[in-house]
């Protein structure tokens, strides 16, 4: 018989056979059963002989041996510690397989001799990959642990709860320490990690929180940033956002707002934000403003009261009241608390270097605050060089900034070199297309495709324009681009087409006059009216001087021609309207002289042919009379009626102060 020392010592020498069982996306480990620390042969109790122990059922082993672990074997060992779900086990099995069953502490090996190469010694340096190894595998374990959660207690979907699991990266790793840290305390020191970690998901309350997020309309990668930002305050998240909607912010921009106001935001106290609106308030803005402006400019929250205060008497010592400030911050919140002090100050001063005063550059920002949130070096000073290659020099741009100042908001290469190159395409020179920008700053404003071209298509296609006029159009009246198709131009054209002017026709008198589409049909009609009925002159003089309509027809047409009829004189429109009081009187003046002499020049051959024919005799024409007495003209003898008329003078003739 084979002694007992032998016995176990060749029991002990059979190696530690571990198997896998991949299953529910993890590793198991299948040990098998070890011999007991004590000789499995017991002697009878009267020493005869070595009587084996019976076999118990689902027997286990107290102990593992003290052999060293490969670093694949650890793996596994850890890898089967932290497991969540338990591993489904077959009848009859006796090997602990998941740490969800009851003996797994006297089946696994302790933890910390995993991260030494041998456990007998305690000074050895730990294993730092190891370490790492287990804490990723525990953070994958808090990771499913958060996801069974969500879809649970939150009844979010798989998808939905895998990807805003994705985005938590931050609040995973502050779950797995808090955790890991509540190990310390006596009351939770023979817990599981598993239960641990359940603990602290449930007391931070993060899944009725993105429940309320989500109520809100607020995606999951939101959800995500704000958690994080918190870095574990999760009651900070619905205090600010019920002040927030408490001053009007909407609940879809809560997430939003939240977010691009910085992380020091949940940092700060209510009493804090209050103060900032009250000033707000007391310097003009609205208090139905305050949720707009926020939204628009959440960084306001961020300033300290002296920042604030620092901020607004920056834009109140340039000459603002409470109106224009209070507007200019509804218009743009940016303009107050997205740039620095320094910035601010840079682009006034550079708004002053085209001649504006403080109060200007006031008057300029309370109409078009969106300026300071424009770039110097590259919006403002690439557009001044492009204009000065146009040719308008800096008085021009000064027209241009006051008038439109929007212009210095779009962007150079995608909007104004579009157009202007248009208007080069047109047969329009630089410094043409400069005046015009001058005389009509709006135009770098309208939409190249949905307002220019179709205007200048119109123009060349209905209205009668040819090519050879279309730029001579365009350069002289900019503002045609501007008017609308449908309801301005088209309209002024059936209206002349309606005269009996032929597209032609037309066509020449924009040319000449092309501001004629701008008028109203109220203002053309009575004109036109006057003209034909009145004045009874023909269409033709319209067409050939289609700047009569541009004249007022109580101030200048009526009061004119009343003086013509009255001095039986007539005068071509352009002679009878363009020109000025002075002019006038004077054309009128010679008008009545020239018809003064013709009539008496008449009116003397007509009384001297019929005296000669009285007399019986006929003299020559040229011949001189001997006796001045037998042929006299009616206005050289003294008495007559003619003899003595008054000359007419240039104050004799009575024209309107106005015309």
């Amino acid at each position: 018989m084979l002694s007992s020392a032998t016995i176990y010592s060749s029991l002990a020498s059979f190696p530690l056979f571990l198997r896998h069982q991949p299953l529910h996306s993890s590793s198991t480990l299948c040990l098998c059963s070890a011999i007991n620390d004590h000789d499995p042969l017991a002697a009878t109790p009267d020493g005869d002989g070595l009587q084996p122990h019976p076999r118990k059922h689902n027997y286990k082993p107290t102990s593992l041996p003290q052999t060293p672990l490969s670093p694949e074997d650890k793996v596994r060992i850890l890898e089967l510690s932290l497991v969540t779900k338990r591993t489904p086990q077959f009848p009859g099995s006796i090997f602990v397989q998941s740490p969800g069953d009851a003996d797994v502490a006297s089946s696994l090996p302790p933890l910390n001799t995993l991260f030494r190469d041998r456990p007998d010694h305690a000074d050895d340096v730990v294993d730092e990959d190891m370490l790492m190894r287990a804490v990723d595998i525990r953070r994958n374990v808090t990771t499913e642990i958060f996801r069974e959660a969500l879809m649970k207690k939150g009844k979010f979907g798989i998808r939905y709860a895998a990807n805003l699991v994705s985005s938590l990266a931050d609040f995973i790793d502050y779950v797995m320490i808090a955790a890991a840290a509540m190990k310390r305390q006596p009351e939770f020191s023979s817990w599981s990690f598993n239960l641990r970690a359940k603990t602290v998901i449930q007391e931070s309350e993060v899944v009725p929180l993105i429940r309320w997020l989500k109520h809100n309309s607020q995606s999951y990668i939101r959800i995500g940033k704000l958690i994080s930002m918190t870095k574990g305050n999760l009651k900070s998240i619905r205090l600010l956002a019920e002040w927030l909607n408490s001053v009007g912010v909407r609940g879809e921009f809560l997430g939003s707002v939240m977010l691009r106001a910085g992380d020091n935001i949940f940092q700060r106290s209510l009493e804090e934000l209050d103060e900032i609106v009250e000033y707000l308030e007391s310097k003009g803005v609205r208090g139905e403003w305050m949720g707009y402006v926020i939204s628009r400019c959440p960084g306001l929250l961020c300033c300290s009261m002296e920042e604030m205060r620092s901020r607004v008497a920056f834009y109140v010592d340039m000459g603002m009241n409470d109106h224009d400030f209070g507007t200019m911050v509804f218009d743009c919140p940016k303009a107050l608390g997205f740039l620095t002090l320094e910035e601010m100050t840079q682009k006034v001063n550079y708004l002053k270097e085209f001649g504006l005063n403080n109060e200007q550059v006031g008057k300029l920002l309370a109409f078009k605050p969106e300026l300071m949130c424009c770039s110097i070096e590259e919006r403002w000073k690439p557009l001044v060089k492009y204009l000065y290659y146009l040719g308008i020099s800096r008085m021009g741009m000064r027209k241009i900034l006051v008038v439109k100042p929007m212009v210095f908001c779009i962007d150079l290469e995608s909007n104004i070199v579009q157009k202007v190159r248009f208007f080069q395409d047109l047969g329009i020179k630089n410094d043409a297309i400069g005046k015009m920008l001058v005389t009509f700053p709006p135009l770098l404003t309208y939409s190249l495709l949905k307002k220019i071209r179709p205007v200048v298509i119109f123009l060349m296609t209905r209205a009668g324009v040819t090519q050879t006029d279309i730029a001579k159009v365009i350069a002289l009246a900019p503002q045609l681009l501007g008017c609308s198709i449908a309801n301005k131009l088209e309209v002024n054209m059936k209206y002349f087409l309606s005269l009996g002017i032929s597209i032609r026709q037309l066509g020449a008198m924009i040319a000449d006059f092309p501001m004629l589409l701008r008028y109203n049909i109220d203002v053309l009609r009575p004109k036109y009216q006057y003209l034909r009925r009145t004045m009874v002159r023909p269409l033709l003089d319209a067409i050939e001087f289609p700047r009569f309509f541009s004249y007022s027809l109580e101030g200048r047409i009526i009061p004119r021609h009343k003086i013509l009829v009255e001095y039986r004189i007539n005068f071509k429109l352009h002679h009878m309207l363009a020109s000025t009081d002075d002019e006038f009187k004077r054309k009128v003046v010679a008008a009545v002289d020239r018809r003064i002499r013709f009539e008496s020049s008449v009116k003397a051959k007509t009384i001297s042919g019929s005296l000669l024919i009285m007399a019986g005799e006929v003299v020559p024409r040229d011949s001189e009379s001997p006796d001045c007495s037998i042929i006299k003209t009616e206005s050289s003898c003294p008495g007559t009626e003619d003899s003595t008329s008054p000359s007419l003078t240039e104050s004799t003739i009575q024209t309107p102060h106005h015309f």
